[in-house]
């Protein structure tokens, strides 16, 4: 399984830890969102390590679709009941200021391509309006729309002008150059500001896990705040050239932007751990739609869900002064992970962010979707089937597109040998 990103690439190589260390900051986790931290962070003039368990961009980072825009599906409407219209132009503050940020960065190096975005529904035209108008209130920009680029009809869209869509690993490795990284260097442990790694350890007056999954049980609860969820996506060529890119609000639905003269087609999503259609079924709507078009290659991904759509980011619980987090991207990866380092390395200098409450990892837990993964924990925690995670306990279920061992609970995942793919367990599976 190879993305398109992982072709025709030269990777950075970095040594592994082999002595122990101090330093300011430590950053846990080498994808996009620790990147941009020891980033933000070096700028500012903090000494900071970052350590990656294998090498860096090797996991979710890798397997994006690499959109950059502000547009996180129907967020805004959403926002607004749960929160009210203040909270909601935060949020569009926060993402936009990070669009602008990773824009001027990339625009350095010709790795940023503008376009248009839009998020359309199949069947409920009044979902999009809502959406239209919840960003009316907010004095953003945007337009309901029924004509698109898409092969088939649908109830409504909302378009946003002016995003974007870039390579991520061109960017991510463009950001590396003067970082001090680690990697194949795991954190096992946590004890009083110092990380115990397999190779050694490092001493930091603040440490920040940007791990994907934080992997640390006896802080923050985000074992029952988040759960992970899967998709799959197809490169294809001779489909069709997509100017603009393009989600479905809902879940299931698909998702389309174009890249190199391919469709990268993007969908068939499930909770992690859970029975789905996988490429199989994207491969099926290929042939509906495209049926001149040929797979030139595929991959999978999964992203944290938080209960409320917004990520958490900040302190790792009100209990832990010098531990940060940046996790629960919803899919939205790009801008939320520059938003988690603009906030933290803030944050990390004594400076007092406007968006600090907004995102704060400490907010209410009281939504419906909280009984959901409760109720998900308990049933693989009570089923009577091995093998089982090793992170709490849970019952693998095999996945067989991906021949795979997948934890529904949590979403930690497992090859066919029991070696470790996704956190948040620590360590391999004995089979």
């Amino acid at each position: 399984m190879e993305s398109v990103w992982n072709k025709n690439i030269r990777f950075k190589k970095y040594p592994s830890l082999t002595e122990d260390l101090e330093t300011d900051a430590l950053i846990i986790g080498g994808g996009m969102c620790g990147l941009l931290c020891a980033y933000m962070l070096k700028n500012k003039g903090v000494d900071c390590i970052l350590v990656e368990a294998d090498k860096i961009c090797g996991g979710v980072t890798g397997f994006t679709t690499a959109k950059v825009t502000v547009q996180h599906g129907f967020i805004y409407d959403k926002i607004i009941k749960k929160y009210g219209v203040e909270k909601a132009y935060l949020y569009y503050e926060s993402q936009n200021a990070a669009f602008e940020k990773i824009k001027k960065i990339a625009s350095l190096r010709n790795n940023f391509e503008i376009c248009n975005s839009y998020v359309y529904s199949m069947y409920d035209r009044g979902i999009a309006e809502k959406e239209v108008q919840a960003l009316e209130k907010l004095g953003v920009k945007a337009e309901f729309c029924e004509k698109t680029e898409l092969p088939f009809k649908v109830k409504g869209a909302v378009k946003m002008e002016n995003q974007a869509k870039f390579h991520p690993l061109k960017f991510a490795f463009d950001i590396c150059n003067s970082l001090q990284i680690y990697e194949n260097t795991r954190v096992t442990e946590i004890k009083n500001n110092t990380a115990v790694t397999d190779k050694g350890k490092i001493r930091a007056e603040k440490i920040i896990v940007a791990t994907h999954f934080p992997f640390i049980n006896k802080h923050g609860g985000y074992y029952l705040k988040m759960y992970q969820h899967r998709s799959y996506v197809i490169a294809l060529e001779n489909a069709a050239d997509f100017k603009d890119m393009y989600v479905d609000a809902s879940d299931e639905g698909l998702s389309f932007r174009g890249y190199n003269n391919m469709l990268l087609l993007g969908g068939a999503g499930h909770r992690t751990g859970k029975e789905n259609g996988g490429w199989r079924e994207l491969e099926r709507v290929a042939k509906k739609y495209y049926p001149d078009s040929r797979v030139s290659g595929r991959w999978a991904t999964q992203d944290c869900i938080t209960l409320d759509g917004i990520p958490y980011i900040g302190r790792y619980s009100d209990k832990t002064n010098d531990l940060y987090v940046a996790t629960g991207f919803n899919k939205w990866g790009m801008t939320s992970s520059m938003t988690a380092a603009m906030i933290l390395s803030d944050m990390i200098c004594q400076k007092k962010s406007k968006y600090a409450d907004l995102y704060s990892p400490s907010r209410s837990i009281f939504h419906p979707q909280l009984a959901f993964n409760i109720g998900e924990a308990l049933s693989g925690m009570l089923t009577l089937r091995t093998p089982r995670c090793p992170h709490m306990g849970c019952a693998l279920t095999y996945n067989k597109w991906e021949h795979s061992w997948d934890c529904s609970c949590h979403g930690s995942r497992f090859d066919k040998e029991g070696k470790l793919i996704n956190n948040p367990a620590t360590k391999d599976k004995e089979m």
